[in-house]
């Protein structure tokens, strides 16, 4: 799996099966030379979406456990070569881990129940959680829901024209 957004690493996940099961590494600092330093699952039910949400001060790393996950993915570095640039994925379970770099929006959009799990490079801060509509027309993301369930913060969120002013302000 690639996308053209610079930063953003895909690696395939490897998963050793035997007579009792599968087990799958998920993580290794060698894919993708980072350091988080808290780990999260998150489960969420079928025409749930999460984001889009943006951070200037962590990397976030995830893979899928169960389930699929549409991911969102556009690029709000202002001295990015990708800078604007846009990629809708899905995700498959146990499948690929992905590294979202600072500076990088991302929605998680949920067609089916889904069950993930991610790790951070800076403890959760609310002030390094930024984030704008799911549905702004300016991210063009084609997704599989069309009325989802939102969070508060998420139903309320401002523009993409918006976020882009407050990361540049930042980075």
């Amino acid at each position: 799996m690639r996308v053209d957004i610079d930063g953003v690493e895909f690696s395939d996940l490897r998963n050793l099966p035997d007579e009792r099961g599968v087990l799958t590494e998920v993580f290794r600092e060698e894919w993708h030379s980072i350091r988080p330093v808290q780990w999260n699952v998150v489960s969420s039910q079928a025409n749930v979406v999460r984001g889009l949400h943006a951070h200037t001060v962590h990397t976030d790393v995830l893979t899928v456990i169960s389930g699929s996950l549409v991911l969102g993915l556009v690029d709000l570095r202002p001295q990015s070569a990708t800078h604007g640039k846009t990629a809708v994925v899905r995700m498959r379970p146990l499948a690929t881990s992905v590294l979202i770099p600072v500076g990088v929006g991302h929605l998680f959009c949920f067609d089916e129940v889904t069950t993930f799990a991610y790790g951070v490079t800076d403890y959760w801060d609310p002030e390094d959680e930024l984030g704008c509509r799911w549905d702004d027309p300016d991210l063009g993301f084609e997704l599989p829901v069309t009325d989802p369930m939102l969070s508060e913060r998420d139903r309320h969120a401002g523009s993409l024209h918006d976020l882009k002013s407050l990361i540049s302000a930042q980075l």
